[in-house]
């Protein structure tokens, strides 16, 4: 198995080190919030849609085709495996016959569908142009015709009460194309989509202006485990989170109680006003050149661990079974 890299464990436990203390920085107001029992109605989502713990966030994994100098303890790791033959030396200390690195043939094996999906979804999604004319109006479909006590975030107000908001949607095209948010159209609000996207035809009509499918980079990073170098991980996290700021303070919901990631009060995006398209549409275009940067390097991570596993090209068939794409 080809070793692109091997880290003596100066290096690598620097890079360690650097990675959790930066994934508790992102994670320390999340985690002192449930400490105090306190809800977040915008930052909790990043936390139970994509159900990626903080510990987990906090664990660097180096990515496909680097061995770890000096790293036992890591053999016993998932994913993981012993790798002997000093061959790297290892500078201040370390036993350079005793490394580790991902068992790659193994990893395939057991994920080889999930790496299927992903590397087919974001390289369709980078071959189509992105659309900017959406205007977020996936949260405004969410809440058509509901009841107070019937909208998802009963806690929050509606920025400009009910039928205001049933409004602003009656007179907007909707052109959702992220499958994962037209599925929580109303009843009412879904024969009003331009489009029916749907789990299986996702690969078909993902594209990167949707913000939703900015913020799944994470979760397509994440589901990728240890191939996935752990600096990109934490780069798709800030991307999903402010990502998601920009997509409640577009939505009909009146989030400005609460602080986003600077720790000033979340404004609204009065997307209901043109000046509030313009704005809406200027962060869109922001977002999809980050989302489309990382979904390149997600997919080198990808090209590098199939170049590095022996077999790995064409171990399952593009065809991903639904189990697989939600695995963890």
């Amino acid at each position: 198995m080809p070793v692109v890299a091997v880290l003596d464990p100066p290096a690598w436990r620097a890079r360690e080190r650097a990675h959790a203390e930066r994934a508790h920085a992102l994670t320390a107001a999340h985690r002192d919030r449930r400490l105090r029992g306190e809800r977040h109605p915008v930052e909790d989502f990043l936390w139970t849609y994509y159900s990626v713990k903080p510990s987990e966030l906090a664990r660097w994994h180096p990515g496909a085709a680097v061995r770890l100098a000096g790293a036992s303890d890591r053999a016993a790791w998932k994913h993981y495996r012993a790798a002997g033959g000093g061959d790297a030396s290892v500078a201040g200390g370390g036993d350079a016959s005793v490394a580790a690195e991902l068992d790659l043939r193994a990893f395939f094996e057991r994920r080889g569908g999930t790496v299927d999906y992903v590397e087919r979804l974001l390289e369709a999604t980078l071959s189509r142009p992105p659309r900017f004319g959406c205007f977020g109006l996936h949260e405004w479909a969410m809440v058509y015709r509901l009841t107070p006590e019937q909208v998802r975030h009963a806690m929050l107000p509606l920025r400009i009460g009910h039928e205001a908001t049933d409004r602003v949607v009656e007179s907007h095209p909707i052109s959702c194309s992220h499958f994962d948010a037209y599925r929580f159209f109303t009843a009412d609000a879904a024969p009003l989509n331009e489009l029916r996207p749907t789990r299986e035809t996702q690969p078909e009509t993902e594209q990167s202006g949707c913000l939703h499918a900015g913020m799944d980079v994470y979760k397509w990073a994440a589901k990728l485990g240890p191939i996935i170098p752990g600096e990109l991980l934490l780069d798709a996290f800030v991307l999903a989170r402010d990502i998601r700021e920009v997509d409640m303070r577009a939505s009909p919901y009146d989030v400005s109680a609460y602080a986003g990631a600077d720790g000033r009060p979340l404004a609204a995006v009065a997307i209901e006003t043109a000046a509030g398209k313009r704005e809406y549409a200027h962060l869109q275009r922001g977002f999809a050149a980050r989302g489309d940067a990382l979904r390149r390097r997600v997919l080198d991570a990808i090209a590098l661990a199939r170049a590095a596993a022996p077999g790995a090209s064409g171990v399952t068939s593009r065809a991903c079974r639904p189990s697989d794409t939600h695995e963890k």
